[in-house]
């Protein structure tokens, strides 16, 4: 089935694909979730704005799609942070402060022992990471709003390239941030 779709109404954006469990998997161009519906190999779980049109079809843009078939992902994330996956699982802003995050920052300074791992590296502004240079926490009086700890699965497949969801997706992914526990 060869469909000419044009868009009505609307700017293409990204959609989120679901597993068949309903699980996020990864963010795909609106096009490529067109295909997938299409082909019935997904179904649209929420529309997004405008229409997908053609002169003999009319489908709503999907924001969310979910997959017909269970789709198995590997569930590791590698040791070694990565800057992207550092500000995504931060949520693009300064642990410090709550400003826009544009450096990363080792909590334990590296020229104090500390490690590049998930657990130590955290996002920052430049004028927190120049405040903070090569000092402690405790000798600042900082302390950090939750523990830093490796990113979901979810966070480094689904937002590679993106700063922020779509606000149609919230259902649908977990809530990160409040399951972390605050540090003294």
């Amino acid at each position: 089935m060869q469909a000419n779709l044009f868009t009505h109404g609307v700017g293409l954006g990204s959609a989120l694909v679901l597993n068949q469990s309903y699980e996020p998997l990864c963010v795909i161009p609106v096009k490529r979730a067109a295909v997938l519906l299409l082909t019935r190999k997904a179904e649209t779980v929420t529309p997004g704005d405008g229409f997908l049109r053609s002169e003999t079809m009319h489908i709503p843009v999907p924001a969310v799609v979910r997959l017909n078939r269970y789709v198995a992902i590997p569930r590791q994330v590698g040791a070694s942070p990565s800057r992207r996956g550092v500000f995504t699982r931060d949520d693009w802003r300064c642990v410090y402060c709550g400003s826009s995050a544009e450096t990363i920052d080792h909590v334990v300074p590296r020229s104090r022992g500390g490690t590049h791992t998930w657990d130590n590296v955290v996002a920052a502004c430049a004028p927190c990471n120049h405040r903070k240079s090569d000092k402690t926490l405790a000798e600042l009086g900082w302390r950090l709003p939750r523990v830093p700890r490796p990113p979901s699965g979810w966070q480094l497949r689904g937002f590679r390239g993106q700063r922020r969801p779509d606000p149609a997706w919230e259902a649908w992914l977990p809530r990160h941030g409040k399951e972390r526990a605050r540090l003294s």
